[in-house]
């Protein structure tokens, strides 16, 4: 193809198969310095996956190995695996190729190909290699012989889960550690990003959930109760994770409210070494986890227990001390390095109708603080609370437990516009709790300075307005009234910040929550930094520990003199792995999460959730279709000796300088699932040629042992079915693929080498198989081997539902119709163009024929449409 004389430089193979491989060989031997570039992870293509795909040795694979080994270790060969062909610019003889690295997020340079990495990696899924039949780690080696002999980890993107938790958890890795059995390891990656799984696992309002993968299947993976049970299995250790505390360090940081925005900054900023105390207001640590969360949802002993991890780190929490009171906002800010605010939203908002002054309006904040706070607090037998959300929910709840006989949510919108959550709607349903939907308060009634009723009116819903939800509007003359003894307003919270004095120049916006930068949660004052409520308003728990992790990230960077925002902003909405193809998911109903009886639990404020046992938590963990393929769970990480595991590489563009290319990317087996006759894909012991010849390799999953997918069992019936998407006018595969015939005579053939007792049957149109003594071979499987060949197309192919077996429906050729029982069925899949040929071509400037192939010329079929580009192989 190429001489000496060309004088082209070097030049760049394109695609690592037999033929790939041969042309490389040839020109680095002709002293040519080569550029293999190979899509995957490894050299070889498809013809690594086959011991002997043809009969004869003068175009067979098993000189393959040796020639890999030989192209792996040439002077002349820079091997690049993982690269993707952009464009080639220039000329013959000066070309310019751009091309895309793909990260493999193993360095090579460092992998030993130890192996320790799969040992340790919860995900598996199909290998490819084995063409399904077996299964792979997410992090993996192609093949024992690759080359390159390291490992890469296979990643579609970031699971949408991770993508959708505002703290962004490795969300599919802690399931996936717990699928594995590995509890104490899911637990510490969780509080890579979250110190609260305690209080997550049961308060989070789990947006994960919503954005899960399996939600298109049946029901999403309950997340939530799954890091509510590994931090449970935590509780109980004689001996809790606590994670190790870096190098003390000389500066000292001020933390203003004890609630889940506070506690995560103090939890991070004390790990990494820093000297931290935490001032109170109310007389308990936790903020709005304890006194606005009630006890039957969180139980006070829990919180304790997560909050002490914190102080074990060091953290020292001030109670009844009030900033502004006890202390000035201004002596905290000379003395110590930094300050962080994440005082919340403790103050209730009004509902501004008339009579919201008599005796018995309690608003839901205050009511919730009091119970909290062990008041004994009873509002009557009769009680409505205002509002939609889980302050609403909680308040009503909580009325339930405190003896009220009935009691009412009134929303002014409809059930599907509530923001509480759907299960905290439903519990409430359970326990007795009334919903009047689409009605909103106008007055509240009361005679003597005390609450008698409340007059409502009725709303329809109009166009969204900024929420999204739509917008509510009153109809006019349907007011009614409800004759009540309390009602609670539990309509929104708002920042008490009374406590910044007005010359301090923090900056303060018209909602009295403060301005700060979206990533880094500074303030426009220098040390300064808020987060949680106390910026976003009232929102959710893990919102708030996002805010305290960012602001601890950015607290630290301040203390040391770094820019505090450089290289942290991201969009999660990018590179998500949400394309992956669901269809063929089995349904597995969701393990139904326990709870006390609704009639048992409304007495008291006994926690609600009972938890998942092992085998449930296990059941529903493995559940997760594992969309982003590695889980990001970083136990590879851990394992590795040589540090070469990097999850941060991202892709990069690389540009090489070549005198002519030569595109050999090769071929790709027919889908048989297209011939939906022949039952490929739902029948177990239907398989493609490909697949049984891993069967026969001993390298394979069956290590050379003929076996069926569905049992196990030695088949002793098997029948070949040719030309499967090959000379197949309607799946637009008008070509013969030349190499399916040899397929089956030499499957066959090797088959019964390995099993005796086989039967094999070869159903054919023709034999066309090109190359030297081809019919000696075909007549050697008749007449050593016993091979029956029968000229027919079976039209059908179903399987019998007790054995397992395949009836096959054919014609012969004296017209007779035939039904025969086989125990497998293999299907010699034709060779189509690779996927990546039309964008290869476009990429190289080469022209391709009308079957997706490319167009060469009649005289000198190596050239193609381009000069100085060629051609060889199935290509």
């Amino acid at each position: 193809m190429l001489k000496e004389s060309d004088k082209v430089g070097a030049v760049m193979v394109v695609g690592s198969g037999i033929a790939g491989i041969q042309a490389s060989l040839d020109l680095a031997n002709s002293g040519i310095k080569v550029f293999l570039v190979e899509r995957g992870i490894s050299i070889g293509g498809v013809m690594a996956q086959l011991d002997k795909t043809f009969p004869t040795n003068d175009c067979s694979a098993c000189i393959l190995s040796p020639k890999l080994v030989e192209v792996g270790r040439h002077p002349n060969v820079e091997i690049m695996t993982g690269r993707t062909v952009e464009a080639v610019e220039g000329e013959a003889g000066r070309f310019r190729v751009r091309l895309t690295k793909a990260p493999r997020f193993v360095d090579l340079g460092k992998c030993t190909g130890c192996g320790d990495c799969a040992n340790v990696c919860p995900v598996s899924v199909k290998s490819d290699f084995n063409e399904g039949l077996s299964e792979r780690k997410a992090i993996y080696r192609h093949f024992p012989q690759a080359i390159p002999s390291g490992f890469a980890i296979d990643k579609l993107g970031t699971s949408p889960c991770k993508a959708a938790c505002p703290t962004h958890i490795s969300v599919q890795g802690y399931v996936a550690l717990i699928a594995a059995g590995k509890f104490k390891e899911a637990l510490k990656l969780i509080k890579r990003d979250n110190p609260f799984p305690i209080v997550c696992g049961r308060v989070c309002n789990h947006p994960c959930e919503e954005a899960c993968k399996r939600r298109e299947v049946d029901e999403p993976i309950d997340i939530m109760h799954l890091k509510r049970f590994v931090a449970d299995l935590d509780l109980n250790e004689e001996t809790r994770f606590i994670p190790e505390v870096k190098e003390k360090k000389d500066k000292k940081i001020a933390v203003i409210g004890a609630g889940p925005a506070g506690l995560t900054a103090a939890y991070y900023l004390a790990i990494e070494g820093y000297e931290i105390d935490v001032f109170e207001a109310l007389p308990v640590a936790g903020g709005w986890l304890a006194v606005g969360i009630p006890e039957y949802r969180l139980p006070k002993d829990v919180l304790k227990a997560e909050i002490k991890v914190i102080e074990d780190l060091g953290v020292r929490i001030h109670l009844n001390t009030r900033i502004g009171k006890e202390i000035p906002f201004e002596k905290l800010r000379q003395d110590y390095d930094a300050v962080f605010i994440g005082c919340g939203t403790v103050l209730s908002s009004k509902l501004d109708v008339p009579g919201e002054d008599l005796h018995g309006v309690v608003h839901g904040v205050d009511y919730l603080r009091r119970v909290n706070l062990g008041e004994k607090v009873f509002l009557g037998n009769r009680v409505a609370v205002i509002g939609g959300g889980n302050v609403a929910m909680d308040a009503v709840r909580t009325a339930v437990r405190t003896g009220s006989q009935e009691v009412f949510i009134l929303y002014r919108r409809s059930r599907a516009e509530m923001p509480a959550s759907p299960e905290e709607i439903e519990e409430a349903i359970e326990e007795g709790v009334r919903m009047e939907f689409l009605a909103a308060p106008v007055r509240i009634l009361g005679e003597n300075g005390k609450v008698t009723g409340v007059e409502c009116i009725r709303m329809e819903l109009g166009e969204p307005d900024a929420s999204g939800r739509r917008r509510p509007v009153p109809i006019k003359g349907s007011e009614f009234t409800i004759d009540l003894d309390a009602v609670v307003p539990a309509i929104g919270q708002a920042a008490d910040l009374g406590f910044v004095p007005k010359d301090s120049g923090i900056a303060i916006n018209p909602w009295n929550t403060f301005d700060v930068d979206a990533v880094t949660f500074a303030t426009n004052v220098p040390g300064v930094f808020a987060g949680g409520d106390v910026v976003t308003g009232p929102a959710t728990v893990v919102k708030a520990v996002y805010a305290g992790k960012e602001a601890a990230v950015s607290i630290g960077r301040y203390l040391k003199g770094e820019a505090v925002a450089a290289g942290r902003a991201k969009d999660w909405t990018r590179d998500l792995a949400d394309k992956a193809d669901v269809s063929e998911a089995v349904k597995v109903p969701r393990v139904q999460y326990p709870l006390l009886a609704p009639e048992a639990r409304k007495r008291d404020f006994r926690e609600v959730g009972i938890g998942f046992s092992e085998e449930q938590a296990v059941r529903e963990a493995n559940r997760c279709l594992s969309c982003g393929i590695c889980a990001e769970c970083y136990q590879c990480v851990e394992a590795c000796i040589a540090k070469a595991i990097d999850h941060e590489m991202t892709s990069s563009e690389e540009t090489i300088e070549v005198g002519a290319v030569i595109a050999a990317p090769g071929f790709e087996a027919f889908d048989p699932h297209l011939r939906g006759e022949y039952g490929y894909g739902f029948y177990e012991n239907v398989v493609t040629s490909i697949q049984f010849e891993r069967i026969l390799s001993a390298s394979g999953p069956y290590f050379g042992h003929v076996q069926r997918i569905s049992d196990g069992k030695e088949p002793k019936k098997i029948a070949f079915i040719q030309c499967v998407g090959s000379r197949d006018t309607s799946c637009g595969n008008s070509w013969c693929s030349s190499v399916c015939c040899m397929y089956a005579t030499k499957e066959a053939i090797i088959g019964k080498e390995h099993a005796k007792g086989m039967e094999p049957t070869i159903f054919f149109m023709d034999i066309r198989a090109h190359g030297k003594d081809f019919d000696r071979f075909v007549n050697r499987a008749k007449e050593e081997y016993g091979i029956r060949y029968i000229r027919s197309m079976p039209s059908t192919v179903k399987e019998l539902q007790q054995t397992k077996n395949l009836l096959l429906k054919y014609v012969q050729e004296d017209g007779s119709l035939i039904e025969e029982e086989f125990d497998m069925v293999i299907l010699s899949v034709g060779l189509t163009p690779p996927k990546e040929a039309a964008r290869l071509a476009k990429s190289l400037g080469i022209a391709l024929e009308e079957h997706g192939f490319c167009k060469t010329l009649r005289e000198n079929p190596v050239q193609t449409s381009r000069e100085g580009v060629f051609v060889c192989g199935a290509f």
